[in-house]
């Protein structure tokens, strides 16, 4: 009788083994929502999606370009670069110019092409989470959306990973993983065609998040600065992807590896590029000259967390706001004076929202994993030449726990992901205003009095910021599988993407 038992046991472990075999080799995977939670679904092995997306850029190159304008700020670079490679520089040419007499009208064109590129400048999002690092796209859309959701311009496959755009000039600027490579790509906002790419060998990969690098590219002055999942960070210029200059800040700063990846995305100081390593002895903040990349200053001894470090104006002082994983801290550029620390320590260690602003003297902070949410107020000394600050909390509660997106402050309110659900809160007081609407551990950002919540199972949805109640415009489906990425407006254009696919969506006024 044992004998049988035990032979029924053995044949039904093999059958179940079998299964198992055959649902993983048909992609089937027990993944993690945000919040830990187990879940089934179905994937593209990582080599099959990487020959799909080669075989997809391949049919797109063999397709012919449509006749569009170049970018603004990039044919003004290689004006500028033609002129040099003629013997001639920018002071004798206009030198000539003058000498030759050189018309009011002239003068009143060459003005108003400045004025069109600024206009056009602001409406760009060069950074994570835009120029500011606010989440704020501050330029007309349209909010009037379907009930069934929005036409994509363009949808296409995309490489693993969980970064966002950087975009500029009609240009978006993104960081992917392809296969064994971690890959910069350019793309063109309103077709979608790739314009360059530039590779390197490196694969950051855990068994939770997934592969792939995590950290937002940033654009500044025709470059791009990529930062990888393990810590490679390279220049490159905008206009073709030519590596400028490259360096490992892990290796640097002789700091850990992440757990979880190299996050904090890239910060352009004056005339550094600023990043978190977590190194010792005084390399926790980092900061590169953007040309050539030698290390300009470090400052800090603190292990990094996954925020990104933001430029700041507080109390009339200008600070790096880096978020590590024990406490909130702002420091001078240059010399890395510690001005003011705020402690914050989450179980798990992990620090990844990035800090709101509310105003020229608070600044309010939420993490997940129980932690919760608090407002600071700032006091300056009188000390002119080395000004410091005095913190006191205003107010802490658990009513607002951001995980791995970060709240949109908004007319004294804060709207946020507390956990999976939205939420807003009053930003003075910490009093919940409302919660409500299931989008998971998605991202938000703000436009024209509105929330854009990218779901993390693949939507999007429209919804009013305003204090009185959870009031949802639009949703629908745009994707199948986790979405993580923070999206991103330009120029009236919506671009979202995941570990897969990535789309765009037109939002100009007419």
């Amino acid at each position: 009788m044992l004998k049988r038992a035990l032979k029924v046991t053995a044949i039904t472990l093999l059958i179940a083994l079998g299964a198992a075999g055959v649902l993983y080799l048909a992609g089937v995977r027990v993944l993690l929502d945000g919040g830990a939670r187990p879940y089934i679904t179905r994937i593209t092995p990582p080599s099959a999606h990487a020959d799909a997306l080669a075989r997809h850029r391949e049919a797109q190159r063999a397709q012919p370009l449509t006749d569009t304008a170049v970018p603004s700020d990039i044919a003004s670079a290689e004006g500028n670069d033609a002129s040099a490679q003629g013997g001639m520089d920018a002071s004798e040419t206009a030198a000539d110019e003058t000498s030759a007499g050189e018309s009011p009208a002239a003068t009143t064109s060459a003005d108003a092409a400045d004025t069109a590129v600024a206009a056009r400048a602001a409406l760009d999002w060069p950074s994570f989470r835009g120029a500011q690092r606010d989440g704020h796209y501050r330029g007309a859309v349209r909010v009037d959306w379907p009930a069934g959701g929005l036409t994509p311009l363009w949808k296409q496959p995309v490489g693993g990973g969980y970064a966002s755009f950087a975009v500029a000039g009609g240009r978006a600027y993104t960081i992917e993983q392809r296969g064994p490579e971690e890959v910069v790509a350019a793309y063109d906002v309103a077709t979608g065609r790739e314009l360059w790419t530039h590779g390197w060998t490196a694969l950051f990969s855990e068994i939770l998040g997934g592969d792939g690098p995590r950290a937002t590219p940033t654009y500044h002055d025709g470059r791009v600065f990529a930062l990888g999942g393990t810590g490679e960070l390279r220049a490159l210029d905008a206009r073709d992807g030519r590596l400028l200059w490259r360096t490992n800040i892990l290796e640097d700063a002789r700091a850990p590896a992440r757990e979880w990846g190299v996050s904090g995305s890239p910060l352009i100081v004056d005339d550094t590029v600023v990043v978190t390593p977590g190194g010792p002895d005084g390399r926790s903040v980092v900061a590169y000259s953007i040309d050539g990349g030698r290390m300009a200053w470090s400052a800090l001894d603190d292990q990094t967390s996954y925020a990104s470090a933001m430029l700041v104006t507080l109390g009339g002082v200008r600070q790096i706001l880096a978020f590590s994983q024990s406490r909130m801290v702002a420091i001078t550029p240059v010399e890395g004076r510690v001005l003011w620390e705020y402690p914050w320590v989450t179980d798990p260690r992990i620090n990844a929202s990035q800090p709101v602003l509310l105003g020229d003297d608070r600044v309010f902070v939420s993490t997940g994993y129980g932690k919760g949410a608090a407002v600071i107020e700032l006091t300056r000394t009188d000390d002119e030449d080395a000004p410091s600050f005095t913190v006191r909390e205003v107010w802490r509660n658990i009513r607002m726990k951001n995980q791995f997106s970060t709240s949109i402050a908004h007319e004294g309110y804060l709207y946020g992901l507390d956990g999976p659900i939205l939420a807003c809160i009053d930003a003075a007081t910490g009093d919940l205003k409302w919660k409500g609407g299931r989008y998971g551990y998605g991202q938000i950002m703000l436009t024209n009095g509105h929330l854009i919540v990218t779901t993390e199972g693949g939507d999007i949805a429209l919804v009013r910021a305003t204090p009185e109640r959870h009031t949802e415009i639009a949703r629908f489906s745009v994707f199948n599988a986790r979405t993580w990425n923070h999206p991103v407006i330009a120029d009236g254009i919506l671009l979202v993407r995941n570990l897969a696919e990535m789309a765009a969506f037109d939002l100009r006024v007419r």
